[in-house]
């Protein structure tokens, strides 16, 4: 009787979360607020965080095709993981982005400069490429511009983790926006910067100088979960965390 109990609330439960397909027809941010807000709200308390206080770090691996939500409250030293998402798809291949039209998802140390709530991906969240690294070590003329992560599952050099995926994403950032966040990190790295993998893919590889300089910015965070109070840039376009 118990177990018959338990399966027709599991029926009940499922029932009541509405597909992809049944989801009500509003605009994209509104359809996120109805299908993320609760939940995401719930899984913050849950994680100690208030969403008046949420802090937002985000983080990328090409090669695994990861992207991680990371989230603090403000008077917290420490991050923890909140959610991860997997690439719906990617281009390109390990290395920074170098040029208009190259198909590369950028290498590097940004934040999101934009929110769109219109964008042609269903949501997006900007990126502010090229920075400062980008320019001195970019092609001079077109350095290419507009990488966001976004909905769908096309993509020329931005990061893509479906509609349902960045509603989700986009919400959380809108938390952390609106709880006085001006700006939310977002470090995209070619690998998890282990020694196994900088030995594994930056042998013979002309990335790799470029590589080792992101690499302490990489280990900081894996010691401390937290950020470096900041991270120069270097006239060669080279990376300085502390």
């Amino acid at each position: 009787m118990q177990k018959l109990l338990l399966f027709s609330l599991c029926i009940i439960q499922a029932c009541a979360m509405p597909t992809e397909e049944k989801l009500p027809d509003l605009s994209p941010f509104d359809l996120a607020e109805y299908q993320y807000s609760k939940p995401l709200q719930e899984d913050l308390q849950a994680a100690d965080i208030q969403i008046n206080t949420v802090r937002l770090f985000i983080r990328a691996f090409k090669q695994e095709q990861k992207l991680e939500a990371w989230v603090k409250a403000e008077k917290d030293a420490k991050f923890q993981l909140f959610k991860s998402y997997d690439f719906c798809k990617s281009s390109g291949k390990l290395g920074p982005k170098r040029k208009e039209g190259d198909l590369q998802i950028p290498e590097g140390v940004y934040h999101i400069n934009r929110f769109n709530p219109k964008s042609k991906f269903h949501l997006s969240l900007g990126l502010n490429y090229p920075n400062a690294s980008d320019l001195i070590l970019s092609d001079k003329e077109k350095p290419g511009s507009d990488i966001f992560l976004h909905g769908g599952c096309v993509t020329v050099g931005c990061i893509p983790i479906t509609n349902e995926k960045i509603r989700e994403l986009y919400l959380l950032a809108s938390f952390a926006k609106s709880a006085n966040q001006s700006k939310i990190p977002v470090h995209i790295f070619p690998f998890k910067m282990s020694i196994n993998n900088i030995g594994k893919y930056g042998k013979q590889n002309s990335n790799n100088p470029f590589w080792k300089s992101l690499k302490p910015v990489y280990q900081y965070f894996e010691k401390n979960r937290s950020l470096p109070l900041s991270i120069r840039i270097n006239p060669d376009g080279f990376y300085t965390p502390f």
